[in-house]
């Protein structure tokens, strides 16, 4: 058997895939809260040797592939490009393409096919990236978020199931387009996000604006402007706000009293650690536990 034979379009070990019949498409075009956007097959492909697949006229939906593992190319219009781990590219309607998996590293991809009103937008958002392929930094939660609306859509393809499936898979498109925006202090993006990343990392700790600066090689000056610029806050108010943030979490979460969240957080004194709380949440840490302590 010769490649060109060994071409196939699906059937791959391990592969997940639902297309969803046309009475059901139907009635989701009848569904207001979910014909604006609305995916009508999606699966999970993994290392697909020989997977290669040509429309010629195109396809009536948008086609999003996300690679996270091995490559492949994507012929489309007058230009190829490859799909590589952690990239992703939404192929637009009614345009002939063709694409297809590397025979010496085969790739692994989760797709989609969608369509409506929103799908036009948000195809836009994609051209308006200006990067093709996009890349995303591998998130085991992305991965997560995929699987679970994949299991929801096997189950039933009751309405109500529908609804939330749709309104997941247009969170999930959403998150890749936004990726950036969505997640601003993505960590290694820069100096200031390895900082905003540490500070979350560690709220604890008791660290200087002198300090954090030299973290980054910046001077305290110079990181204090890119910090404010970056954040809108100083690092200290920053920082401050993450401490509060951590705090509220033990409050909610546990039984520790006030005096062993003051030690967790880096306060030596409750009396200002209460004031810092109040100043930033508007009531005391007892007040706000009383308020919204777990039943």
């Amino acid at each position: 058997m010769n490649i060109a034979q060994k071409k196939i379009k699906d059937g791959f070990v391990g592969q997940k895939m639902i297309v969803l019949p046309p009475n059901i498409r139907r009635n989701i075009l009848n569904n207001d809260l979910i014909s604006r956007f609305h995916v009508v097959s999606s699966g999970f492909f993994p290392h697909a040797a020989y997977h290669d697949r040509e429309r010629k006229t195109g396809c009536s939906e948008y086609i999003l592939l996300y690679c996270t593992a091995g490559t492949g190319t994507i012929s489309i219009a007058d230009r190829t490009i490859q799909l590589t781990p952690n990239h992703f590219v939404i192929l637009p309607k009614d345009t002939p393409h063709h694409y297809k998996s590397s025979l010496i590293d085969p790739w692994t991809i989760y797709w989609l096919h969608f369509t409506g009103v929103y799908a036009d937008y948000l195809h836009q958002k994609y051209a308006e990236l200006k990067q093709e392929p996009v890349f995303l930094a591998y998130d085991t939660k992305r991965i997560e978020d995929f699987e679970r609306i994949f299991s929801m859509i096997e189950n039933s393809f009751e309405e109500r199931n529908l609804e939330i499936v749709n309104i997941k898979y247009l969170n999930f498109v959403s998150s890749l387009l936004y990726a950036r925006e969505m997640d601003p202090l993505t960590p290694g993006e820069d100096k200031i996000s390895r900082s905003v990343l540490f500070m979350k990392k560690n709220p604890g700790a008791l660290y200087s604006v002198q300090e954090l600066a030299a973290q980054q090689n910046l001077s305290v000056t110079h990181y204090s402007r890119l910090f404010r610029a970056k954040t809108g806050s100083s690092p200290n108010q920053y920082f401050m706000e993450i401490k509060v943030q951590s705090a509220c979490q033990y409050l909610y979460f546990t039984d520790k009293s006030i005096k062993e969240i003051c030690r967790e957080l880096g306060f030596g004194d409750p009396f200002y650690f209460s004031r810092a709380f109040k100043k930033l949440m508007g009531v005391s840490p007892v007040h706000y536990r009383n308020q919204h302590k777990m039943d």
